[in-house]
This record gives structure tokens, C-alpha cells and sequence, in this order.
């Protein structure tokens, strides 16, 4: 037997050897961090079940006593004993809608401008200011809202300003930045080649622009779309400063309206009792409009992965 035979065993066993220098101490470190993500990540499971259920044990003499023939209908008058969120449920939906027509081409436009034709110098200078605009308090949208937006309505107009037009405007510079940079994430995880494909078939730069690079882009671009709904319906204190709170299903879309997230900030601070209750309905109500806006977005996300 030769020394080469005699050192196989040995030189065969080193890796076995490496292996158990691990220390019991690093091996228990690493297991409790990995329980501490798990509680982390735990957490905020048991958060939102835990949320959604105290709201939902506070709204629920909606069913009982309230009625929902009454919650569901068009007259919100708490004094009264109606408590009807149909006006205030349309006031959200129509504020939602216009700011969405409006700041869907402005957020889409910014993002495939500095994605596909902005140059380096030009983009440091647009990027920050668009991530900015996501940093400014929503009193402060509030404050421009009313004291730039809403007299040049109330000018064009002939009333006050206050109402959806005035929202709309408000609430589409909120939007922008989150459209903005959800789409700039799809426009950049199509690969390269797509558009140079494109290219050397002899289609113009706008051509791959719109015909190649935005429908690929698509599913990508619909989870801004939906996200930045939810951050159009979800909004409070702009929204509360600027559409006069009049909560009646309105003439024109310069007449004061209310929705349902300013009638529960106008409201929560003095209501008691079944008007209370009806406020928590309001937020089950947006709740499950929320969760349904990510369901959405999950649902376009596997469908763009399968």
C-alpha cells in the first residue's frame, strides 16, 4: 500500500471535520434570529386580524340595531337616528375616480419619461422631486389644496371651491409618486433586448415605447394604477380640507360633498353610541375595500409570474 492510499481516508473526512467547527453558540444565534424574523413577520398577520376584528365587534350593531336597509341608504343625518352612507360612499367613489383620471396619465407619463427617453442629468433632478412629493404631509396637500386650489375653482365655478373638482386636483399630485414609482419598477424589469428587438425591426424610439415596452409593462403598471386607488380612497385629512363635508350626493363636481374617511374624522371625536357605530361600519366598509385592492394586486401578480 502506497502513502497516497494511506492519506485518502483522512483527506476524505476534512470536510466533516470543517463542518463541526461550528460553534453550538453561532448555530444558536443563527436559529434565533430566524424565530425573530418569524415573530416579525407574525406579527403583522396577528396586527391586521386583530384590527380588522375590533372593528368589526364595534360595527356590529350595524346589523342588529342600525339595520342594514337603513346603513345603506342615501340619508346620513345622526341626529336624526339615519345613518345612511350611500351619499358618503359615492362622494369616495367619485373623488377616487377623478383623481385617477388625472394623476394615472401624470404619474405614467413621469415614470416612462425618466425610465425611457430623460437623460442622466435631467432624471437627478426629476426622481428627487417626485420622491419628495410622496414625503409631504397630507395638511400640508390640505393647505394648497385650499388656499391655491380651491379659490381658482371657486373663480371658474361661481361657488366656494369646495367640492370633488377641487379634490381631484389635490388628490392626483398625492397619487403621483406611488404610480410614478411602481410603473418606473415595471418599465425596468423588461429586459433590454425586448427593446432592441424592437429596434432592429425599424420601429421608432415612441414605437417600442408604446407598442413593445408599455404592454409588456402592463400587469406591472395596473398594480400602481390599484395601488395608488387605495392611497386615493384612503386619504383623510386633504381630502377633509377641501370637499366642503356636506354629506348629499352632489349637483356638479363643484358642489360640497363628503366621504366616508372626512365624515369619520369630522365625526369620531364627538359621536357616541349608534353614531359610533355607524363610524366603525365606515371603516369596515373601507377595510374590506383596502383588502380587495390587494387582493387584486396579488391576484396580477401571479397572474404575470405564471
Amino acid at each position: 500500500m502506497n502513502s497516497t492510499d494511506t492519506q485518502r481516508p483522512e483527506t476524505a473526512s476534512r470536510p466533516k471535520r470543517e463542518l463541526a467547527l461550528v460553534s453550538r453558540s453561532t448555530y444558536l444565534k443563527e436559529r434565533a434570529l430566524q424565530y425573530l424574523f418569524f415573530a416579525c413577520a407574525f406579527l403583522a398577520v396577528v396586527t391586521v386580524v386583530l384590527i380588522f376584528a375590533f372593528t368589526m365587534l364595534q360595527a356590529a350593531p350595524v346589523f342588529t340595531d342600525i339595520g342594514l336597509a337603513n346603513f345603506f341608504s342615501l340619508d346620513w343625518a345622526p341626529t336624526e337616528g339615519r345613518f345612511g352612507i350611500l351619499s358618503l360612499a359615492a362622494g369616495s367613489a367619485l373623488v377616487t375616480a377623478g383623481a385617477l383620471v388625472l394623476g394615472v396619465p401624470l404619474g405614467v407619463g413621469t415614470a416612462v419619461y425618466l425610465t425611457e427617453i430623460a437623460s442622466a442629468r435631467v432624471r437627478a433632478i426629476i426622481s428627487p422631486a417626485v420622491d419628495l412629493l410622496a414625503g409631504i404631509p397630507s395638511i400640508i396637500y390640505g393647505f394648497f389644496g385650499m388656499v391655491i386650489i380651491r379659490p381658482f375653482v371657486a373663480e371658474i365655478s361661481g361657488g366656494l371651491g369646495f367640492g370633488a373638482l377641487t379634490a381631484w386636483l389635490v388628490l392626483a399630485i398625492m397619487i403621483v409618486p406611488t404610480i410614478t414609482t411602481l410603473t418606473i419598477d415595471a418599465l425596468r424589469s423588461i429586459p433590454m433586448g425586448i427593446r432592441e428587438a424592437g429596434f432592429a425591426m425599424g420601429a421608432t424610439k415612441w414605437q417600442v415605447i408604446y407598442k413593445v415596452v408599455l404592454p409588456a409593462a402592463r400587469f406591472g403598471i395596473v398594480d400602481a394604477i390599484v395601488l395608488g386607488m387605495g392611497r386615493a380612497i384612503g386619504e383623510t385629512m386633504a381630502v377633509l380640507m377641501v370637499v366642503g363635508n356636506a354629506p348629499v350626493i352632489p349637483d356638479s363636481v363643484a358642489s360640497p360633498i363628503s366621504t366616508l374617511t372626512s365624515q369619520i374624522a369630522l365625526d369620531m371625536s364627538y359621536s357616541s353610541g349608534l353614531h359610533r357605530t355607524a363610524l366603525f361600519g365606515m371603516g369596515v366598509v373601507l377595510f374590506i375595500i383596502s383588502a380587495s385592492l390587494v387582493g387584486i394586486v396579488r391576484m396580477l401578480s401571479k397572474k404575470r409570474k405564471g
